[in-house]
Parts: structure tokens; sequence; C-alpha cells
């Protein structure tokens, strides 16, 4: 089912590894005006109502709670929505007093999703974050008195001087929180491990702490406890339409057309500038393969037409071989990435790509 992305990209600071649109401003008044007024532009582009809404950043936690109230009020009455079926907001720990907390509950938030990244204060210093490990610890906490039953932690691994040890005190200390899910990132680029057995380690160690402790790792980077995957996530990875909104948002029309909004506040204040592709039938039949591939179910051979169909058979020499080597698990109906090889998973996309 269809969901919304609305886009907040507002930071007080910039950390070392983050490739999202933002920006270190706060006219954050004209940026949620400018906001609704897309809302309510774009009201006709879904055929049925959206099932989830997600905040996301930047930094939505940084702006007042009135303002975020106005933005979900406005894609409540916009779309004809009453109740969501998943609302998600991002949080930075510091961000999170007892009053945002008690706010985001009373706006309707089912699910928050914060950016804790380490439990290592070094660490976290290193990164740029403007939180500690002890406010990451009381943020979750307010959140609970807030009465969030549904909690998900981000952290990175795959870093320049992270350890194997140090890797798993941060795994534990979020396992101590007892949130409901918990994403997990490997850092790339210029501040990224260029030991790749390393990183491949530290992979394999978190998969194996997790499952121990009872969450479900259904894609590359993403586990929960049971009933608690990302719905409006989930969706990306299945194909599903989304409507993005605000600078630098995408959006998916569910079948060939992808657009984008200009990645620039300025611009987007000044009026709505966009992008669009429509995607050949090798970009869709890539796609599929690329998104399907990445979650622990896989592809269901049914979602995909008969041509496409037919360019899969063409490379049953390939599939032949990783299912031998255990890079592939296929059968009638499906064909996956058994979770011990998710981690090298683009290359072995990759092969199935057309010649």
């Amino acid at each position: 089912m269809p969901g919304l992305y609305v886009h907040f990209p507002f930071c007080a600071s910039k950390c070392i590894y983050c490739d999202f649109y933002a920006r270190v401003r706060k006219d954050w008044k004209p940026y949620a005006e400018a906001l609704m007024q897309e809302i309510r532009d774009r009201a006709e582009e879904l055929s049925v109502p959206p099932t989830t809404l997600y905040f996301g950043g930047g930094t939505p936690s940084l702006l007042p709670a009135s303002l975020l109230l106005q933005v979900a009020e406005q894609c409540r009455s916009s779309f004809g929505v009453r109740d969501w079926a998943e609302f998600t907001v991002e949080v930075n720990p510091d961000d999170v007093t007892p009053a945002k907390a008690d706010a985001l509950r009373d706006m309707g938030v089912s699910r928050v999703s914060m950016g804790v990244q380490s439990f290592d204060d070094a660490q976290l210093r290193w990164m740029r974050r403007r939180h500690t490990a002890a406010q990451a610890v009381e943020a979750c906490a307010t959140l609970r008195r807030a009465g969030c039953d549904n909690l998900s932690l981000d952290l990175i691994f795959g870093f320049q001087g992270l350890t194997d040890a140090g890797w798993l005190a941060s795994v534990d200390r979020a396992l101590a929180l007892q949130p409901e899910h918990i994403s997990c990132y490997q850092m790339m680029g210029r501040w990224g491990d260029a030991d790749e057995e390393r990183c491949r380690r530290q992979y394999h160690l978190l998969q194996e702490r997790l499952t121990a402790n009872g969450f479900i790792q259904y894609e590359i980077s993403n586990y929960a406890l049971p009933g608690r995957e990302s719905r409006h996530n989930s969706a990306y990875w299945s194909r599903e339409p989304y409507l993005g909104f605000g600078a630098g948002a995408h959006s998916f029309d569910g079948r060939r057309r992808r657009s984008w909004n200009s990645p620039d506040i300025d611009a987007y204040l000044a009026g709505r500038q966009y992008g669009s592709e429509t995607l050949s039938d090798r970009e869709v039949y890539e796609e599929k393969l690329m998104l399907a591939l990445r979650t622990v179910q896989g592809l269901p051979l049914a979602a995909l037409t008969a041509e496409e169909r037919a360019l899969l058979a063409q490379k049953e020499p390939v599939l032949e071989r990783l299912s031998k080597t255990g890079k592939i698990e296929r059968d009638t109906d499906r064909l996956r990435i058994p979770v011990r090889e998710l981690f090298v998973s683009d290359s072995i996309i990759r092969e199935l790509f057309p010649d």
C-alpha cells in the first residue's frame, strides 16, 4: 500500500558520514508552510489512501513539535487518513525531552527511530554526533515513559578504529534498552574501514548477537522482533508507490516513474523544482532484482513478467554456479540470498543483471 515520506533537511551540525541532504539552518516555519503547500498540491497523485507516514531527515526532532503537528495534520486532511498503520519519526537523542516525547505520542506517532550510532563517547565525538551515550539511554527511557512501544535504534559499524569488541559492546548496550527494532549500517567513504574482512566479521558478529536475542533479520541492514518490521521501509523494497515531500525527497508511482525534488532548500522555498525519469524495461527488471534480493524473503518469481523470467533464464549458468557455491538459494517460486551471504549481496546481484 502507498506511503508518504516527509523530508526535514535540517541539522544542528553535520556528522562526518552523512550523505543525506541536510543543512545547518533554522528557517523551519517557512519550510513547513512550503511542505504543507506541496502536500495539498499533490494530494491527487495517489489513487488509494496512503497507509504509512514517515518523517525523516536531517533531523525532524529538531523542529518544534507544533510545526511537526501541522505537517502531520496536513497529511491526514489532504489524503483523507484518520489513522496511520504506521507513523514513524526520526529523532536524535539530545532532542528528546519529556515534552517532545509527549507531543510525538499525542500527534499519533506510533514508531520512533533514534539515531544512536554508537554507545562509545569517544566514537560519538569523532563522528561529530551531538549526544553522549548517557543521553541516548535517557532518551530511550523518556520515550518509554511517554508510551512509545515501538522503538528502533540505529548503529554504525565498519569505521576506522572500531574493534570487534568495541562493536559488540555497542550492540549489547543497544540490546539492554530492549528496542523492538535495530538498523545497522556500514560506514562507507573516506571514514570507512578499508579492511573488508574485518567489516564482514563485524557484520556476522552482529547477525549472531541479534539472532541470539530474538531478533529476526528481514533486510540487509534491518532486524526486528517478530511483527515489528518497518512497514514503511518494507514497501520500498517491494516497489510499492510512495510520495516524498520536501527538498531532496523522492517519489515512485509503483510502476516506472520516479521523481525527485531539487535538493536545495532555497529553491524549494521559492517554488518546488523537480526532476523525473521513466524506467526502461531493463531498469525495471534490475530494480526488482536489486530491491527484492536485499530482503531475507528474496524475489518471488511471480513478481516477474514473462519477459523478465526469460531474462533470468538467460543467467541459468550463473544461477547454477551461485547455487552450488551457496551464494543463492532457489526453489520453484522464489530466489534469495542466504543470510550468511548478505554482506556481499551487491556483487551477487550484479552477476544476475543482463549482459
